[in-house]
């Protein structure tokens, strides 16, 4: 896929092409950014993602904050050399990365959760994905933990740009939905006691769905690993 451009333009598409699910009655409060939000959820105030599944969920800050869990490590295990950590929060998986000598770079695009990473000493920068990335082209491994793989509601884009930022043996690390899950799209929101966000779309990929999403984005289904509660894939060029 070319630039960030054609990026864009097929997050879209895919958007039309699926039925976003309802996300329930709007909040009373004030409505609010993503990012305003999420770092409110960072800083602690309680916040919930509702559009998801039928009750609303509490955003798991309380893990992010915390070093990389059993689990996590597990799923770090499979990234080799240079890592990309896309949508890194406040970047306990770079960390971990990091104190294993991997050289690590978080994007987010809320400067809340670059500041965060930073503060546990790992390079990060506030950046949508689709904008130009330093080392474009050369990264050993693109690590969408946490189900990223659903930032934009359009994970066949976002696979797209991950090929293009790899380098030639490069692969990437994701989390998965659970079996069962298929591939869904959703209009989300966050939500907190008094405000609410615009929403926003997301989307969930379970362990059938990612072989024919790798296919079309140009990448491999290497391993699918379970875990106790979590399911992750690893995928190369």
């Amino acid at each position: 896929m070319g630039g960030s451009g054609r990026a864009r333009v097929t997050v879209r598409a895919e958007l039309a092409m699926s039925t976003a699910e309802s996300v329930g009655p709007v909040v009373r409060g004030r409505r609010a950014s993503f990012s305003e939000l999420f770092s409110d959820a960072l800083r602690g105030t309680p916040c919930s993602v509702r559009g998801i599944s039928p009750v609303d969920q509490l955003v798991p800050v309380h893990d992010w904050l915390r070093p990389a869990s059993r689990a996590d490590r597990h799923l770090l295990g499979h990234c080799r050399g240079a890592t990309l950590d896309i949508g890194c929060g406040p970047g306990r998986m770079a960390a971990h990365l990091a104190l294993h000598a991997h050289p690590v770079l978080g994007v987010d695009i809320v400067r809340e959760a670059v500041e965060q990473t930073r503060r546990r000493g790992v390079p990060a920068l506030r950046r949508n994905v689709f904008d130009p990335i330093p080392g474009e082209g050369s990264w050993d491994t693109v690590l969408l933990a946490d189900g990223n793989i659903g930032i934009g509601g359009a994970p066949l884009a976002l696979l797209r740009r991950s090929v293009e930022l790899l380098g030639h043996n490069g692969r990437v690390v994701c989390d998965l939905g659970a079996p069962g899950t298929g591939l869904r799209i959703h209009a989300a929101r966050l939500v907190t006691h008094r405000r609410h966000s615009e929403q926003f779309p997301w989307a969930e990929v379970g362990p059938e769905a990612i072989g024919p999403l790798a296919a079309r984005a140009g990448l491999h289904v290497l391993h699918v690993h379970q875990q106790p509660g979590r399911w992750f894939a690893v995928l190369t060029r």
